[in-house]
């Protein structure tokens, strides 16, 4: 699947919201989330959907932004569409290779490890995923997740 092929041209509801690099933000985020919970987006999606934007906005402010200002904007837009729903997640740190990263992580998961196991879980949970530079220098993590049309 490529990604970059993605339309919106078919958007049934779209919402984007804007928070500081504040773990404390995440409950702000999630309460926002909230409103892409019903139809068509199947309960089981929308949860599995839920935690990857938690770990996604989480990711950004611990590792993209952990040496910016508190004040610095991770922007988050949500997407759905007949068949899927797409999370898309800025952040304005140093851009790293995502994919590269999921593939050099072993099978087994480490259940000791302090840290490591959220681009694992976004890698399973997503059905499609990419992180890419985008022109004004900020990064965009893709969460793409397919569900059957009611």
């Amino acid at each position: 699947m490529n990604l970059n092929d993605l339309s919106d041209w078919q958007a049934i509801h779209k919402a984007e919201i804007q928070v500081g690099s504040n773990l404390s933000d995440l409950s702000q985020v999630l309460s926002w989330f909230d409103q892409f919970n019903h139809p068509p987006v199947p309960k089981y999606i929308w949860m599995q959907c839920q935690l990857a934007i938690a770990e996604g906005f989480t990711n950004a402010v611990r590792h993209a932004h952990r040496d910016k200002p508190p004040e610095t904007p991770i922007e988050i837009e949500v997407a759905i569409f007949p068949q899927r729903l797409e999370i898309r997640i800025w952040d304005r740190g140093q851009p790293f290779d995502l994919k590269g990263s999921v593939a050099d992580m072993p099978a087994q998961v480490d259940e000791e490890a302090v840290g490591g196991r959220g681009l694992k879980l976004l890698d399973r949970i997503a059905d499609g995923l990419s992180y890419t530079q985008t022109e004004d220098q900020r990064n965009c993590l893709l969460i793409v997740k397919y569900y059957p049309q009611a």
